[in-house]
């Protein structure tokens, strides 16, 4: 995918995204528009700068962003959130009823695996939610799938692909994959990506696309970075921003972002969980990243969905002063797998 820096924020040059009320605003440095789903592609004449035109356009009180590139968050220069390692096969704790409750889980797919095998949320599936076959990142959806599973094992888990095999999406993309969620709202959506934005300010439009899902409970990681800076979109104030703490679940892995606008933390090294079944993986891997600590609160969540409103519960044990609490890193979920 091709993309350029901005201040360690990724974005796709000569492209912003706006809605129908800014193209207007927009012509005089538009070459051509590419519309869907409520979202509208500006790819900028040469020379535009996408930075510059979106400020100028957000000073005239209009919705516009770069469009920026996001990225799934197991990656880091070194440290244990690398790479997959290959895992020995575990067992799977099987629900003996099936609950109401859907997961959606925007990645870089599923593939096949036992532990899902003869599902009907698998059977369902469509080619192109599978898992990428190929990258750095191949395997993270059908990771997290498992991690999903083995937490809300009577869940369904409703998969589309919005990265690809090297943990890359563009905004864009993922905006209008969540406008048409909006059809079919999930009770939880887990989004283990995301990034910096050119200048620390929420993306409106994927702001507005989350805010849409009105009864979704949206929980997203905060990011690999080792950084207090926002991660977006983790750092919405209508989403339950996760951190990573060590395997001790007392201290903060170290490659994990934190700060005030993070909600909660969970295990994130070292877990083991579904992988593809390719090389010297044998379907399971150990992984370590935001990522995955992501996978374990929105688990949780959808497991006690079964039982009431999701958005009550979260804002039940976020609230309530009653449990445990680590600085920057929000209210702890206990691993349970």
């Amino acid at each position: 995918m091709e993309m350029q820096s901005v201040g360690e924020a990724y974005i796709r040059p000569g492209q912003i995204l706006t809605d129908r009320t800014s193209l207007a605003a927009a012509s005089r440095w538009t070459q051509a528009v590419s519309e869907a789903d409520g979202v509208c592609v500006v790819h900028l004449t040469p020379g535009a700068d996408p930075c510059e035109v979106t400020a100028e356009l957000r000073d005239q009180g209009l919705r516009a962003s770069p469009n920026h590139v996001l990225r799934g968050q197991p990656l880091f220069f070194g440290g244990p959130a690398s790479r997959p390692f290959p895992a020995e096969p575990i067992g799977l704790r099987r629900s003996r009823s099936r609950s109401d409750v859907v997961v959606g889980l925007l990645d870089t797919g599923v593939a096949k695996h036992p532990w899902w095998s003869g599902s009907d949320w698998y059977a369902r599936l469509s080619p192109e939610a599978a898992d990428a076959a190929e990258g750095s990142q191949a395997g993270h959806g059908t990771f997290i799938a498992g991690l999903l599973t083995r937490l809300a094992p009577g869940a369904a888990l409703s998969v589309h692909r919005v990265l690809d095999g090297d943990g890359l999406g563009d905004e864009a993309s993922i905006v209008r994959t969540l406008n048409r969620l909006r059809e079919h709202p999930p009770h939880v959506l887990n989004l283990s990506f995301g990034g910096h934005t050119f200048d620390d300010r929420p993306p409106p439009l994927l702001s507005d696309a989350i805010v849409g899902l009105t009864n979704t409970v949206t929980v997203a990681c905060a990011g690999n970075t080792a950084s207090d800076r926002p991660f977006w979109p983790a750092a919405l104030p209508f989403v339950v921003g996760v951190a990573a703490v060590d395997a001790t679940e007392r201290h903060r892995a170290p490659y994990s972002g934190y700060g005030t606008w993070v909600d909660a933390c969970a295990r994130g090294d070292w877990l083991t969980s579904s992988y593809l079944d390719t090389g010297e993986y044998g379907g399971y891997a150990a992984w370590s990243g935001t990522s995955f600590a992501t996978a374990l609160v929105a688990g949780a969540i959808a497991e006690a969905a079964a039982r009431e409103p999701a958005k009550e519960w979260i804002r039940r044990v976020l609230d309530s002063g009653k449990t445990r609490e680590i600085a920057d890193l929000g209210v702890l979920f206990p691993a349970s797998l």
